[in-house]
């Protein structure tokens, strides 16, 4: 799912190719992607977008006359900008939004169709879609501290809870807790002063650096890749390979439809967290630590002829 520094990166893209311009129209593939009765989509064609802004990991176009179209990307969403009135793709184009400078064209990929399209009316409705959490990279360490301990969970679900932090996925996440040297698993309660700081610092850093890099990489061209697997990421997606920092292979975890990586040297003082698919299966025979792991993998040492 785009984050925080991919949708920083879309509006960074399409604020010089549609801000103060009109939307001639509005073409809709999917009836699905439309979640708004009322207004209409007429009552958007033809008005001019007067901005751009994020809400959490939503894309907010600002229309003249108090309207707004409020776009959410969820997993597999994409924008691809194309030729003015360009041919929505048959099998995974959702919608087109027709400029004088070109079409932004709506996918997603895979056969589950959950990105969303919801035409705004007025400020108190686009507020209602606001999940509430906090923008971090304005945030003071009080404010940071104070929302993560108001109810105790895990650093990883704290972290990409948007009713907690805005605009924060599993992706980025993975990075921050590495960057912070905390434990995915490690609880908010459980946070000493100094952790908290540095996990505060570790959230702007990252995302700072990350918002930068691809808006530097990207130049004027409109991204096509946006991708949770980022070339230079430190832990997420690379389960298995080196650890960047120590070297040490890194681990994950594997939930629901998601996962958490992190490295065990760097973040857990090398203790392995029990992953719930094979501790299940192992039991107690599950590795608590890299050490008993590779052991494990090495099998039992063969002895010598005597």
């Amino acid at each position: 799912m785009p984050e925080l520094p991919d949708i920083t990166l879309y509006l960074d893209a399409l604020a010089p190719r549609v801000v103060n311009q009109p939307l001639e129209r509005l073409r809709i593939a999917n009836p699905f992607l439309l979640r708004t009765p009322q207004p209409p989509i007429s009552a958007v064609e033809g008005r001019t977008v007067t901005g751009l802004r994020r809400i959490g990991k939503r894309i907010v176009f600002e229309l003249d006359g108090g309207l707004f179209l409020v776009l959410h990307l969820m997993i597999a969403g994409r924008l691809r900008w194309r030729e003015r009135g360009s041919t929505i793709p048959g099998k995974v184009g959702l919608a087109a939004f027709d400029f004088p400078t070109g079409t932004a064209i709506l996918t997603e990929a895979g056969s589950r169709r959950q990105a969303s399209l919801h035409v705004i009316a007025d400020t108190p409705s686009l507020a209602a879609l606001d999940p509430g959490g906090l923008e971090v990279m304005d945030s003071t360490l009080p404010q940071f501290a104070e929302r993560l301990t108001r109810e105790n969970h895990t650093l990883k679900r704290a972290m990409t809870d948007p009713h907690i932090l805005s605009g924060i996925g599993n992706a980025y996440s993975d990075e921050i807790l590495h960057a912070a040297r905390l434990s995915p698993m490690k609880l908010t309660s459980n946070l000493t002063g100094e952790e908290m700081a540095r996990l505060h610092a570790a959230t702007i850093q990252t995302m700072q650096s990350w918002i930068s890099r691809l808006i530097e990489d990207t130049g004027d061209r409109f991204p096509e890749k946006v991708t949770a697997f980022r070339e230079g990421m430190a832990v997420h997606g690379r389960y298995g390979n080196p650890c960047r920092v120590c070297g040490a292979p890194v681990q994950r975890i594997v939930y629901a439809r998601n996962e958490a990586n992190y490295c065990a040297p760097c973040q857990t003082g090398g203790k392995l967290l029990s992953d719930r698919a094979l501790s299940r299966l192992l039991k107690s025979d599950w590795p608590k630590t890299l050490d008993e792991m590779e052991r494990r993998r090495a099998g039992p040492l063969r002895r010598e002829p005597t």
